[in-house]
C-alpha cells in the first residue's frame, strides 16, 4: 500500500530499473516475493512495486505525457479546459495523481517494517497465513487517486471511477474507500480516494495497458480516460 506521503511526493512516472521484464503480479509467488524482500532489505536494487502518474500540468501538457489523459465523454474541450486552467476549480476538481499497486507493494512495506523491527522476513513467512491479512486478495489491483479542488468533503462521494473491460463494458471497483488525509485547502478540499479492481475478471492481462475512466463531482458531461500501463511495476 502506498503511503499518503508518497502520493504527495512522487508525482512522476516511476523510473524502471534494469532487469527482467515487468508486469503487475496478481498473486505473489516465491521469485517475486524474494526479489521484493531482498530489495526492502537492501540486498538488491528495489523492484518497482507501484506506478505513480503525475496528472499535473506543465507547459500546457500533462506531466505524465501528452496522451496520459484523453476525453471519454464531453469531447476534447473537457481536456483542453483542464490543460488551460489546471488550478481553476470552478468547473470541478481535478485528479492530481494516480498510484497503482498490488500485492508486491504491500509486501515491500511489510518487509520494511520487519527490517526496521530488527527481524528477518523469509519468503515462506511472507506467503504464509500470518501475512495473508496484510495482502490484497489475489487478482486485486489498488488505485489511489489524489484529488484537488473539491468544493466540499462530501463531494468526494460523487466521483465515479470505472475500468474499461476487454469487451468494452465498464467495470466497477469491487470496493472503494478513502485515505485519512482529506483536508481543507483554502476554499476547497484535497485528499485521496482509493479503488480496488479485478482486471483479470474483466479480461485484461497483467502486462497490458488498461483504460481507467474518471468522472469528477462536477455537474458536466466531461469524463476522462487515463491510460495505465500494468507492465511498469510488479
Amino acid at each position: 500500500m502506498r503511503k499518503p506521503t508518497h502520493l504527495m511526493a512522487l508525482f512522476t512516472l516511476v523510473p524502471l530499473l534494469s532487469g527482467p521484464a515487468l508486469a503487475w503480479v496478481p498473486q505473489l509467488e516465491e521469485t517475486t516475493a524474494k526479489n521484493v524482500i531482498d530489495g526492502a532489505y537492501g540486498r538488491r536494487a528495489p523492484v518497482p512495486t507501484f506506478l505513480t502518474m503525475d496528472l499535473g500540468v506543465k507547459d500546457g501538457q500533462f506531466v505524465a505525457g501528452p496522451q496520459a489523459v484523453t476525453a471519454y465523454m464531453g469531447g476534447p474541450a473537457c481536456v483542453d479546459g483542464w490543460l488551460a486552467a489546471p488550478t481553476d476549480y470552478t468547473a470541478g476538481s481535478r485528479p492530481a495523481a494516480l498510484t497503482i499497486s498490488g500485492q508486491a507493494d504491500q509486501l515491500f512495506f511489510a518487509a520494511q517494517d520487519a527490517r526496521d523491527s530488527f527481524k528477518n522476513l523469509s519468503v515462506k513467512e511472507a506467503l504464509g497465513e500470518e501475512y495473508a491479512s496484510k495482502r490484497l486478495a489475489n487478482g486485486e489491483l489498488r488505485i489511489d487517486i489524489n484529488v484537488r479542488g473539491l468544493p466540499t468533503e462530501q463531494a468526494r462521494n460523487a466521483y465515479l471511477v470505472r475500468m474499461k473491460g476487454k469487451d468494452g463494458k465498464l467495470v466497477a471497483p469491487v470496493r472503494s474507500t478513502y485515505v485519512n488525509d482529506f483536508k481543507q485547502d483554502g476554499e476547497t478540499w484535497t485528499g485521496t480516494l482509493v479503488y480496488y479492481f479485478e482486471p483479470l475478471k474483466a479480461g485484461l492481462g497483467a502486462g497490458e495497458k488498461v483504460n481507467l475512466l474518471v468522472k469528477t463531482e462536477a455537474d458536466t458531461e466531461c469524463a476522462y480516460n487515463v491510460s495505465v500501463d500494468l507492465s511498469k511495476f510488479q
